[in-house]
């Protein structure tokens, strides 16, 4: 990767949101996802999030902290791999269909059916006549999710290009997060002006009234997580479910059941213990 060229970004860089600010508003934001997940449940609701945006824009750590507080059995992540040979003769939007949820659901796409119009297309994966049939079927796909009563919510994650390679680099440096490359994603760093005009020909084609596509600033990920939650909550007309009210019960006096000795079974090796006693591995 190039280094020391000029952005082709011409909009200033996001100023930094700070730490306590982000973490109490985050957990703010994040109580009231909890409510929109009940009111989702209660209600019966079908909520669907798309995730989509640039290699490296903030999309994963974003889709984490909306579910990290949430119920897995109602708040899913929808990752597709790619498709299999047989999933590549069915109609493009199947597979997608699959994982829509059921009443009392919400589904969030890490990438959806939009990956025609992105990745396939810029790497030619494939072909002009299915690119322009997706751009023809993906408004009225989703207009029919809308009148079925589907509540589907849009967002693109907005990077430059400079962050995005800072942000590549600093995955080249960690061990703990290299996975998160692929040949693919440093691709997109050669293909960087052919990605910008996928997408706007995709907003020009599925930027619809009845599902727009709400654009998240993501070089400040702090800012970029913040702003999207806090649209969300505002886009969906949730209210607070009132719960039943629980209470500890009262322990049970005992009734002469004894533990089995420790050494009848096998604990794992006390690693904590080692690091308080200054024995662990430095790194």
């Amino acid at each position: 990767m190039a280094s020391g060229k000029k952005s082709r970004t011409s909009t200033p860089r996001q100023a930094r949101l700070p730490r306590r600010v982000y973490e109490s508003e985050l957990l703010r934001l994040q109580t009231e996802l909890v409510k929109l997940q009940e009111w989702v449940r209660a209600e019966s609701v079908r909520l669907v999030v798309i995730f989509e945006g640039r290699d490296a824009a903030g999309k994963g750590s974003t889709i984490k902290r909306v579910t990290e507080r949430l119920n897995p059995r109602v708040a899913r992540i929808a990752a597709l791999p790619a498709p299999t040979e047989r999933e590549r003769t069915q109609w493009y939007f199947q597979r997608y269909v699959e994982q829509l949820p059921a009443a009392g659901e919400i589904v969030l796409f890490d990438r959806s059916w939009y990956n025609r119009a992105g990745v396939e297309h810029v790497m030619g994966f494939c072909t002009k006549e299915e690119y322009g049939r997706f751009l023809h079927q993906c408004p009225i796909f989703e207009r029919m999710l809308v009148e079925d009563g589907i509540l589907l919510r849009k967002y693109w994650f907005s990077v430059s290009d400079a962050v995005q390679e800072e942000r590549f680099r600093a995955r080249l440096d960690d061990p703990t997060r290299r996975w998160k490359l692929s040949p693919m994603d440093l691709e997109s760093v050669t293909r960087w002006e052919a990605y910008s005009r996928a997408k706007d020909e995709m907003f020009v084609h599925t930027d619809i009234p009845e599902v727009p596509w709400n654009v998240v600033a993501s070089d400040d990920k702090r800012s970029a997580r913040i702003n999207m939650i806090s649209d969300l909550l505002s886009a969906v007309p949730y209210r607070e479910v009132r719960r039943p009210s629980l209470e500890l019960p009262p322990r049970p006096p005992s009734t002469g059941y004894e533990r089995p000795p420790r050494d009848l079974q096998t604990y794992v090796p006390d690693h904590a213990a080692a690091l308080g006693r200054g024995g662990g591995k430095s790194g």
